[in-house]
C-alpha cells in the first residue's frame, strides 16, 4: 500500500540553471549535488534534479504544483515574471494558482489551496460527472 509521495524527478538540461532556479527562484533547500543530478526539498517533498540530454517539454496538463503561503504568493510570483518565466495556463479552479515553466519546460504552480479546500469548493460547485468516496 503506498502510504505518501516519496520524491520527485526532473529530467533537466543543464543542472546549474536548473539548480539555480530551484533553490534561487523558488527557494528549495539544496542538500546534494553532483555532476548529473541534485537532491533538493520544499518541506517534505524531496525534489531530485537529473540531467537527461534528451529533455522535452510535455504537452498535456501534468504539472507539479507547489504550496505557498498566503502572504508570499504575491510576491513569489512577481519574483518569477521579473525573472522571465513563461506563464503556460491562466488559473481557473479553486485556490490561487501562478501555472509557470522552469528553464526546461516542466510545468509548475504556485498553489494557495489544499485538498479540503478543493473538497469544499466541489460540494459547492460540482465537476460534470462527479462522484464521492
Amino acid at each position: 500500500m503506498i502510504t505518501q509521495l516519496n520524491h520527485l524527478t526532473l529530467a533537466v538540461s543543464e543542472l546549474d540553471r536548473a539548480f539555480r532556479f530551484y533553490t534561487v527562484e523558488l527557494g528549495l533547500t539544496p542538500h546534494v549535488r553532483w555532476q548529473t543530478g541534485a537532491y533538493l526539498s520544499a518541506g517534505e517533498l524531496w525534489l531530485c534534479l537529473s540531467v537527461d540530454p534528451d529533455t522535452q517539454a510535455v504537452q498535456d496538463y501534468t504539472h507539479v504544483a507547489f504550496s505557498v503561503s498566503e502572504s508570499t504568493f504575491a510576491q513569489m510570483r512577481a519574483r518569477l515574471i521579473n525573472a522571465g518565466v513563461t506563464v503556460w495556463k491562466q488559473n481557473r479552479s479553486e485556490g490561487e494558482s501562478f501555472y509557470f515553466l522552469d528553464p526546461d519546460g516542466h510545468k509548475l504552480e504556485l498553489h494557495l489551496g489544499s485538498l479540503d479546500t478543493r473538497l469544499a469548493a466541489l460540494r459547492k460547485q460540482p465537476y460534470p460527472g462527479l462522484e464521492w468516496f
